[in-house]
């Protein structure tokens, strides 16, 4: 298969996808992001409950226009699936607790 000169998906990277290093990323922006949401999540929910879900799902409604237009950049894909994985994490603490 032949890909264009500016890489596969017109980005201009055509080198392999880095899975190994790419992952640590995932895991290690998953945990801070995890532990933020869910501590926030906390604090605004001794103060009403109602606030900390509004909060979040304005917070994350607000960030996925974003988010989305970034999901295929080399690096930043990376980030952003791990912010995915740690506010849905934090969000299933939350709802646990």
């Amino acid at each position: 298969m032949s890909y264009p000169p500016d890489g596969p998906y017109g980005y201009g990277y055509s080198e392999p996808t880095p899975w190994a290093s790419g992952i640590a990323v995932i895991a290690f922006v998953a945990l801070l992001t995890a532990a933020g949401v869910y501590s926030f999540g906390v604090a605004l929910a001794n103060i009403h409950p109602l606030l900390s879900a509004l909060v979040n799902v304005v917070a994350v409604g607000g960030v996925t226009p974003t988010a989305w237009r970034w999901r295929f950049q080399p690096v930043t894909r990376w980030v952003i699936a791990g912010l995915g994985v740690g506010v849905l994490l934090a969000w299933i603490a939350l709802l646990a607790g």
